[in-house]
């Protein structure tokens, strides 16, 4: 069995048609996604409201794993090779990901609100800085969920499938659950 980056076996069956997790995002994921206890966990969640972003200028950890709506954006070409608020070099074609409001090292499911395409991505930096984007996504992340550059921006919702507890635990989110993240 392989060990995440949280140091926990990784385990991930979910067979959803509209979601689909190949080899390297199932090996990502320090939890269970298949398990009843996750499943009710992420029902509970997903069924609340999801929260707006946060301020432009402003970095507060949510660790509830509850949804996020908002603005994604494509990060600029000249971020390639800089350095991450993790300590690992930004590669366009990761799944690194950048929020202000999940913790490093938070697995989430980005949904593209316009056309439903979603893709996982891993927080591993911090931003976007613009009022009312929630995420910034690599170029391949981005291209997943059917954003262009020249477009810029698209309605996301960002739901965390596994969200890293300060003492060292892994909790499921509400986008532990099969399928497409909602707003609703």
């Amino acid at each position: 069995m392989r060990k995440s980056v949280f140091g926990f076996a990784t385990l991930f069956a979910v067979a959803a048609a509209p979601f689909r997790a190949d080899a390297a995002d199932r090996a990502q994921i320090p939890i269970d996604t298949s398990d009843p206890q996750v499943q009710q966990q992420a029902q509970k969640l997903a069924q609340q409201p999801a929260l707006p972003p946060p301020p432009a200028n402003t970095v507060s950890e949510d660790r509830s794993g509850r949804k996020q709506t908002g603005k994604a954006s494509v990060y600029a070409p000249q971020f390639q090779g800089r350095k991450m608020a993790n300590g690992e070099h930004f590669d366009h074609h990761s799944d690194a990901a950048a929020s202000k409001s999940l913790p490093l090292g938070t697995v989430a499911k980005v949904t593209n609100i316009q056309n439903g395409q979603t893709a996982t991505v891993t927080v591993k930096d911090r931003g976007p800085y613009i009022s009312g984007r929630t995420v910034d996504l690599t170029t391949s992340t981005a291209e997943q969920i059917g954003l262009s550059k020249r477009q810029g921006t698209a309605p996301v919702v960002v739901a965390p499938i596994a969200v890293p507890q300060p003492n060292g635990t892994v909790t499921p989110g509400a986008g532990a659950l099969p399928g497409p993240a909602t707003a609703k």
